[in-house]
């Protein structure tokens, strides 16, 4: 059964997104992907996992099956970068030996999420901390464009004053040092 309005593309999308993670665990723990994955249906043992398991899923997507780990709902696509900042800036990735960035710098990071998500394509951040420990965590756009068929886990009408931040945070972060 074809759903009202779609398909979607990543040119006519709209909708909100979820925040999801972090997660910070061993590279161990992350490579264990049977259970990063859901069964076949919402009774599979394999699914009742799956939901309950606090590893990010291997497609972003299936993150909308996570209900009760919905860190925050967003219509505002500043307020959902804002929060993939706090998260980055709480846990900062590594940083190598030499003294270089093991990774894309905050300020890109920054333009490609605030290019992509009004578009509907998830975004997530995942890299190694100081502590050598992998740190992951997502927005996910909701409808999402790869797994349109999972019902949204929390609608913006629920949003909780706590999750936005002041968006000047995310523009200040993209001015040069």
């Amino acid at each position: 059964m074809k759903q009202q309005g779609w398909p979607v593309s990543s040119e006519n999308w709209t909708g909100h997104w979820h925040g999801f993670g972090p997660w910070i665990g061993s590279g161990q723990s992350h490579k264990e992907e049977s259970r990063r994955r859901p069964g076949q249906g919402a009774r599979d043992p394999q699914t009742e996992l799956f939901v309950r398991d606090k590893r990010p899923p291997m497609m972003t997507g299936h993150w909308l099956m996570k209900t009760d780990q919905v860190a925050g709902t967003w219509t505002s696509v500043e307020d959902a970068v804002a929060w993939l900042q706090e998260r980055y800036e709480a846990a900062p990735p590594m940083v190598r030996d030499d003294g270089k960035a093991a990774y894309v710098e905050l300020p890109d990071k920054i333009r490609y999420a605030l290019d992509v998500l009004p578009r509907g394509v998830d975004v997530t951040w995942c890299y190694w901390t100081q502590t050598r420990m992998l740190a992951s965590y997502s927005v996910v756009c909701c409808r999402n464009l790869a797994q349109h068929h999972l019902a949204c886990p929390s609608p913006p009408d629920a949003i909780s004053l706590d999750t936005r931040r002041n968006r000047s945070d995310v523009a200040s972060a993209l001015a040069p040092a």
